[in-house]
C-alpha cells in the first residue's frame, strides 16, 4: 500500500507544467503508482483568486473546470473536499501566517495526517505537520 500525499497549490502547479522545479526523487515518489495525490478544494480557490488578481496569469487556463479536472487526473490526483471541522482548524490555529489558503491547506494535512508536498518554508512553524520538501 502506497502513500497518500498532500500537495500545496504550488506543487500542484509544478506537477503538472514544471515538474523539473520539484526534486527528482520527490516527482518520482508522487508519480509511483501505488502513491495518492490529493489537491486541496482550497488550492482550487487560490489559483482562481490570484488568476482574478493578476498574479498567476499563467494558470488562467486551469479556471476552466475541464481543464483543471484533466490536469488532476494527468498527474492521478483527486481533489480533497474542506470541512466545517478542518475550515475551523484552520482559522484557528496558532500560526503567524494570515494567508487563508495556506492555512485551509495546513490543517487538512493534519486533520488527515498527511504528508504536505510543499517548498513553502512558513508552514516549518505548524507543529505536528509532515513536510515533505520543504
Amino acid at each position: 500500500m502506497g502513500m497518500t500525499w498532500l500537495l500545496d497549490t504550488h506543487a500542484f502547479l509544478w506537477l503538472i507544467s514544471s515538474p523539473e522545479r520539484i526534486p527528482a526523487r520527490l516527482v518520482a515518489e508522487l508519480a509511483a503508482p501505488e502513491t495518492e495525490l490529493l489537491v486541496s478544494a482550497a488550492s482550487a480557490m487560490e489559483i482562481a483568486t490570484k488568476v482574478r488578481i493578476g498574479k498567476l496569469t499563467e494558470a488562467a487556463a486551469l479556471v476552466e473546470p475541464a481543464r483543471w479536472a484533466r490536469d488532476l487526473k494527468r498527474i492521478g490526483a483527486r481533489v480533497a473536499p474542506l470541512t466545517g471541522e478542518q475550515c475551523l482548524l484552520g482559522g484557528s490555529l496558532a500560526w503567524a501566517n494570515r494567508d487563508p489558503f495556506d492555512r485551509l491547506i495546513a490543517a487538512q494535512a493534519l486533520d488527515l495526517a498527511l504528508p504536505l508536498a510543499t517548498r513553502d518554508p512558513a508552514f516549518a512553524d505548524i507543529v505536528g505537520l509532515d513536510l515533505r520538501w520543504a
